[in-house]
């Protein structure tokens, strides 16, 4: 075997790292989630809760001695669209719950960010979304508008976590967010932040909760 027959492993190699860079993440569960074609089969809840529990919400500009956390995030809105719609099902309080699991792996970016961004990272968001949905077989749409009416629970969070933890003005908050619907001493439990062991837990149980409540 020559010198140059040696080297053609290590060329084909480094050519294959060139062509296609690495697009999976390792999680602390011993998964590779693939972030461009993720499969339901790599997805963790203890990698979801876990990832979530650390990701900050508005950059971590938030008051408080922690991060508020998207876990906590979560929480708030499950418990806003369990408070709207006292009749969801299971599944759909679940897919409020994890409206934002997708973001365990790529963070959560600010909306204007994600305006700047555009198709690429909703393309991301979507697949992985997707597959978080058939990984805990979450119904496509329980109730017809169950996307529409969780992402109104999102923006009322948003409101109050904007007026009571990132330092908005109520008449701010109304011109980006609107008004809420449901005021903030309904509330006032998830509007501080959490020590991040706790936002873990939290968002495990009431997972726990809702897939046990879902499989009956």
């Amino acid at each position: 075997m020559t010198s140059a027959d040696r080297q053609e492993p290590a060329r084909r190699t480094r050519r294959r790292t060139r062509e296609a860079p690495r697009a999976w993440q390792r999680m602390l569960s011993g998964r590779r989630l693939d972030l461009l074609d993720p499969s339901p089969l790599d997805i963790e809840i203890v990698d979801i809760a876990h990832g979530l529990a650390r990701v900050a919400r508005w950059n971590g500009q938030t008051v408080g001695e922690y991060p508020y956390s998207v876990a906590q995030h979560s929480l708030l809105v499950e418990a806003i669209f369990s408070e709207a719609s006292p009749a969801a099902s299971p599944g759909d309080r679940l897919a409020a719950l994890l409206h934002d699991a997708p973001e365990y792996v790529v963070g959560d970016l600010i909306s204007p960010f994600k305006a700047v961004i555009g198709a690429a990272y909703k393309g991301v968001e979507a697949r992985l979304s997707h597959a978080v949905h058939l990984r805990f077989a979450i119904p496509a749409d329980g109730e017809p508008g169950r996307s529409k009416r969780i992402k109104l629970c999102d923006t009322i969070a948003a409101y109050h976590e904007a007026v009571s933890l990132a330092g908005f003005s109520e008449v701010e908050a109304r011109q980006i967010f609107g008004a809420p619907q449901i005021g903030a001493d309904a509330l006032v439990d998830y509007l501080y932040p959490w020590p991040t062991d706790r936002a873990e837990r939290t968002f495990l149980e009431r997972f726990e909760a809702l897939e046990a409540a879902l499989q009956a």
